[in-house]
C-alpha cells in the first residue's frame, strides 16, 4: 500500500492553526518576530514527523499500477443550456428521469466517503453544473469536509456571473470556463444558442473576485476556430488566465474525424512562430496539461493533449456520472452503479470494496484515438454527467453458471458491462457475463446471450439450457377480485405499506419467429442495425429497471438482480428469450419480468423488420413467481 503523499499531508497540517491534525503531528505557527531560521526549523520538523506518521494512501483508490486517485469529477446533472457540437449531439440527448439521479444527499455521502480515502479535489461538472438549484449549498457542504483541499467546477460561464459570488462564499476555489472562440457569431454556430457576452462577463467577473488563474478550456477544430490559437494565447498577456487548448476527442454522437483534430504539436508550432521565446512551465506530476508561458505576459497557455500524447500513467482521475455510475476512465466504457448499491443499503465498507474492485480493473492507458473513435461510448455531456461494452475478460468466471456438458466449442466475442442494481452479498462484485455462439450438430451457429447482475452464484436463475417447463408447486392463491381497482371501480394503486419484505423472484419469457431470412442475419449476426441479440438484451434490462415508469399502476420496485437470455431455435426460426428479476420488498417483480421480456422482444423486431415484416412475437408469459402472501407459481 502506497504512502499519502507528503504534500497533501502537509498541506492539511497547515491550513488551520485553530485545529488539530488528524495525524497527530503537533501544529504551531511561528511568531511574527520569529526568524526565518526558526520558522524553516519548524517546516523541517513538521516534515520529518509526517514522514514517520503518514496515513497510507486508500488500497481501494489505488490501482494494480501504483496510481493513487486523489481527484473525483461529480457530475450535478446532465442538463445543460447550450448544444455545443463536440459535446452533445444536435438532436439532444434522452435524459435520464429525475429519481434515477443522484439525490444532494447521495452526492454529499459519496464525496465524504471518497474524501475519507484520500481524495483532496473534487470538480463539480454536468451537463451544466451551475443550472442545479442546490450548487450553492452543495459547494458549502463539500467546504466542510476534513482534507478536502481543492472545490472546483467547470462551467459554460452562462451563469458565473451571477453565480459565483455566493460560489466563493461557500467555499469554490477553482473555475474552469468553457470558450471556444473570441467571435460572437462564431460562439453561437459552435454552441448552437446565444450567450457570449454571458460568458465573458463571468470570465471578467472571477477576475475580479481574485481566482487565479482563471482557467479557460477551449477544445480547438480543424476548419472552425484553429486560426484563433494566437487570439486566445494574447488574452494571457493582461488578464491572470490559464488558456487550456483541449485536443478534439470523440464522443458518441459528436462525429469525431481525426482531419478535425489539431494535434499539440502543431498548436505549439503555432503560437512559437509568434512568440519564439515561448517557456515550459513545469506542473504537478498528475497534471493533464503541458504548460507554457510567454514572457512578461500575465498569464499563461496550455495543452491538453489526449489524444496525441496521453497522460495515462499518471492519471489520478475518477468520475461519477449524474445518474450515479462510477466511470474510472473518460474514455472507458466501463461503469458500475454506486447509486444503486447506495440505494439498497450497501454499507460504507461494501461500498467501498466496490470502488476498489473498479479502480483495480482500471487499465494501464486507453485504447488510442482511432479505437476510442470506434468505441461506443456516452456523448460527453452524459459522462461529466445503456449499458456499455467492453474488451476486459470477466475477472471471476466461476460465478457463472454455464453448464460445460450443454455448451461445445464456446467462442466468446465480447463482454457486457454489467451495470443494474444490485444488492451486496460478501464479498464479491458483478463480473462480466460472456457472449458466446455454439455449434450444433445441424451445422448451424446457435448464439446465446446472457446477462447477469447478480453477485450470487448459486442464483435460482435459469441457465441458457434450462427451457423445460416447470411443475406447479405451493399453494396457487388467486383473488376473485381486481387489486387495482377501487370500491367504485376506479383505478387505484394498491398499498403495499404494510405488507412484509419478502424475497421475489420472477420468470417471464417469450419468442420471436423471425423467418429463415431475418434469422440467418440475427446468427450470423450481419443486420446492418448491428447486433440485434446484444440490443435486445440491453433493453430487456433497461426495460426492467424503468417498469414503473411504464405500467401506470406498479410499485417502483429496487431490483437486486436481472437476467436476460436470448437462445436461438434453428428448428423454428426463432428466438427464445427469457427474463428473470429478483427483488426484496412487499410486492413482486412479474411485471418486471414480463415488462422485460416483451420490451426485448419488440427490440428485435425493431432490429429485424427491415428485412421481413412477417415476424410473429407469441408466447409473452410469465414462467414462474416465488415470495408473496399468494404463494409461489411455476406454469406447468
Amino acid at each position: 500500500m502506497a504512502a499519502r503523499p507528503l504534500s497533501r499531508m502537509l498541506r492539511r497540517l497547515l491550513r488551520s492553526s485553530a485545529r488539530s491534525c488528524s495525524s497527530g503531528a503537533p501544529v504551531t505557527q511561528p511568531c511574527p518576530g520569529e526568524s526565518a531560521r526558526a520558522a524553516s526549523e519548524e517546516l523541517s520538523r513538521r516534515r520529518q514527523f509526517l514522514r514517520e506518521h503518514a496515513a497510507p494512501f486508500s488500497a481501494f483508490l489505488t490501482d494494480s499500477f501504483g496510481r493513487q486517485h486523489s481527484y473525483l469529477r461529480i457530475s450535478l446533472t446532465e442538463k445543460c443550456n447550450l448544444r455545443c457540437q463536440y459535446c452533445m449531439p444536435e438532436e439532444g440527448v434522452p435524459l435520464t428521469p429525475k429519481a434515477n439521479l443522484l439525490t444532494t444527499e447521495e452526492i454529499l455521502t459519496l464525496a465524504r466517503l471518497f474524501v475519507k480515502e484520500g481524495v483532496d479535489k473534487i470538480r463539480l461538472t454536468g451537463g451544466e453544473p451551475l443550472i442545479r438549484p442546490d450548487v450553492v449549498d452543495i459547494v458549502a457542504q463539500l467546504q466542510r469536509l476534513e482534507g478536502l483541499r481543492t472545490i472546483g467546477v467547470t462551467t459554460n460561464g452562462i451563469n458565473l456571473a451571477r453565480l459565483l459570488p455566493q460560489l466563493q462564499k461557500a467555499g469554490l476555489s477553482a473555475i474552469n470556463i468553457s470558450l471556444d472562440t473570441l467571435v460572437p457569431a462564431k460562439f453561437e454556430f459552435i454552441v448552437r444558442r446565444k450567450g457570449f457576452h454571458k460568458v465573458m462577463e463571468g470570465i471578467h467577473k472571477a477576475i475580479e473576485l481574485g481566482y487565479n488563474p482563471v482557467k479557460v478550456n477551449c477544445v480547438v477544430m480543424r476548419g472552425l476556430n484553429e486560426d484563433e490559437l494566437l487570439d486566445f494565447a494574447a488574452l494571457t498577456e493582461g488578464l491572470p488566465l490559464d488558456v487550456r487548448f483541449i485536443e478534439y476527442m470523440p464522443f458518441d454522437g459528436n462525429k469525431w474525424n481525426f482531419k478535425k483534430m489539431v494535434s499539440y504539436k502543431e498548436m505549439l508550432d503555432t503560437v512559437r512562430q509568434q512568440w519564439p521565446e515561448l517557456e515550459k512551465v513545469p506542473e504537478e506530476e498528475s497534471s493533464t496539461a503541458k504548460a507554457f508561458k510567454i514572457p512578461g505576459f500575465q498569464g499563461q497557455i496550455s495543452f491538453i493533449t489526449s489524444m496525441s500524447e496521453h497522460f495515462c500513467g499518471t492519471c489520478n482521475r475518477l468520475r461519477i456520472t449524474a445518474d450515479g455510475n462510477l466511470k474510472v476512465c473518460l474514455f472507458g466504457n466501463s461503469e458500475v452503479s454506486l447509486r444503486d448499491h447506495l440505494r439498497a443499503g450497501a454499507s460504507e465498507q461494501e461500498l467501498l470494496r466496490i470502488i476498489g474492485a473498479a479502480v483495480g480493473r482500471k487499465k494501464r492507458q486507453h485504447a488510442g484515438m482511432f479505437s476510442i473513435s470506434q468505441m461506443k461510448n456516452r456523448p460527453m455531456i452524459l459522462i461529466e454527467l445503456f449499458l456499455m461494452f467492453h474488451n476486459s475478460p470477466p475477472a471471476n468466471p466461476s460465478i457463472f453458471s454455464w453448464d460445460p456438458l450443454h455448451f461445445q466449442g464456446l467462442r466468446p466475442r465480447m463482454s457486457f458491462s454489467s451495470q443494474v442494481a444490485t444488492l451486496w452479498k460478501g464479498c464479491r462484485v458483478p463480473q462480466t457475463p460472456p457472449l458466446a455462439q455454439q455449434r450444433l450438430g445441424s451445422g448451424f451457429f446457435q448464439r446465446h446471450y446472457t446477462s447477469r447482475a447478480d453477485l450470487d452464484a448459486n442464483s435460482k436463475c435459469l441457465s441458457p439450457g434450462s427451457w423445460a417447463s416447470a411443475a406447479p408447486s405451493g399453494p396457487q392463491l388467486t383473488s376473485e377480485q381486481l387489486t387495482h381497482v377501487d370500491a367504485e371501480g376506479r383505478a387505484a394503486m394498491v398499498d403495499v405499506g404494510r405488507k412484509p419484505d419478502t424475497e421475489r423472484v420472477a420468470v417471464a419469457s417469450a419468442v420471436v419467429l423471425l423467418g429463415p431470412v431475418a434469422f440467418k442475419l440475427v446468427q450470423q449476426n450481419q443486420l446492418k442495425k448491428g447486433d440485434a441479440l446484444v440490443v435486445a438484451q440491453l433493453a430487456g434490462v433497461q426495460a426492467a429497471k424503468v417498469t414503473s415508469q411504464l405500467i401506470p399502476l406498479c410499485h417502483h420496485v429496487a431490483l437486486s438482480h436481472i437476467q436476460v437470455q436470448l437462445e436461438l431455435d434453428s428448428t423454428r426460426h426463432a428466438v427464445k428469450i427469457q427474463a428473470s428479476c429478483r427483488a426484496r420488498g412487499p410486492t413482486g417483480v412479474e411485471m418486471e419480468a414480463l415488462t422485460s421480456a416483451a420490451v426485448a422482444a419488440l427490440t428485435l423486431y425493431d432490429m429485424c423488420k427491415a428485412v421481413s415484416r412477417d415476424i410473429v412475437l407469441e408466447e409473452i408469459k410469465l414462467i414462474s413467481k416465488t415470495g408473496g402472501q399468494r404463494g409461489d407459481f411455476h406454469r406447468a
